[in-house]
């Protein structure tokens, strides 16, 4: 008899292995979808979507510079462990490259016509409009609703709420700039990123000081003295910088050209806690800045 009851427990506990393991397809430890955006901007919106039903984390923490990533162990181990890789796309993760082969992977800004430079490639920074973002909510929508059909009305409901908001952001962004006088309405950046922002809130982009869509790259001589002419012959008043950028060629440009160096802007990264702890807040940081330099 203690044989039998032995061999119960052992084919039940093999029954019980068997169904975990089965379900580790799909969810996470706690029974979750485990997911994994690459940059904390991109989580935020994703969690924004998913809600308590799914476990969202980052692989760059908080103020780090894409550019400048180099992937840890504990990073690969990250990548490998989690269902769903949640990426930006149009080419912005080059950090990743090989990393997540093999891995399911969506793309927020499918479906999206990005801007493309013959010089420079494919500019990636579509979540500096509110606007596009929304385009964004709804393939993590669908992706979530795939892989978790169970909480489809739960998607729905956040993606609905949170395109809402970035309705309400996309308005607010409009009026606020609508403060600046038209021909103040100029844009000198580190890399070109606003091209997306400048387009739907009536920017000029004056030119930047890394001609190129990263901040890796190194302008020339001749590059230097043309943005500084052209910053001079618009009366630019400000270069706008990312908290993670390198200021020495900004700070350069302004003692010949007089205008203002804004080096605190987040615009490919959160921050832990204030004053950019959520994408929306993090655009509207960035705007108040820019109002304030220009208006």
């Amino acid at each position: 008899m203690k044989k039998i009851i032995n061999s119960i427990i052992a084919i039940m506990t093999i029954t019980a292995l068997f169904l975990t393991a089965c379900g580790s397809d799909s969810t996470g430890s706690e029974g979750t979808l485990s997911i994994l955006a690459s940059t904390t901007f991109l989580a935020d919106i994703t969690r924004s979507v998913a809600g308590s039903r799914v476990q969202v984390g980052s692989l760059l923490s908080a103020g780090a510079d894409p550019h400048a990533y180099q992937p840890s162990p504990q990073d690969m181990a990250r990548i490998e462990e989690s269902q769903l890789i949640i990426i930006n796309g149009a080419g912005y993760e080059q950090f990743l490259a090989g990393l997540i082969a093999g891995k399911n992977v969506i793309e927020a800004s499918a479906g999206l016509s990005p801007v493309e430079d013959a010089e420079h490639g494919v500019d990636p920074h579509m979540w500096l409009d509110p606007n596009l973002v929304i385009a964004y909510v709804e393939n993590i929508r669908k992706a979530l609703t795939e892989y978790d059909p169970a909480g489809a009305a739960v998607y729905q409901s956040n993606a609905d709420a949170y395109t809402a908001q970035l309705q309400e952001l996309d308005g607010w962004t409009k009026t606020q700039a609508g403060q600046i006088p038209a021909d103040r309405r100029l844009l000198v950046t580190n890399h070109e990123a606003f091209g997306y922002f400048a387009g739907r809130y009536g920017f000029k982009v004056v030119g930047s000081v890394v001609p190129s869509f990263s901040s890796n790259a190194a302008p020339s001589a001749q590059q230097m003295a043309g943005l500084i002419d052209e910053i001079k012959k618009l009366n630019a008043p400000a270069i706008f910088l990312d908290t993670a950028d390198n200021n020495m060629l900004a700070k350069q440009i302004a003692a010949e050209t007089g205008v203002v160096v804004i080096d605190d802007l987040h615009l490919e990264s959160l921050t832990e806690g204030a004053p950019a702890a959520t994408y929306i807040e993090m655009m509207k940081y960035n705007v108040s800045r820019i109002v304030e330099a220009l208006r």
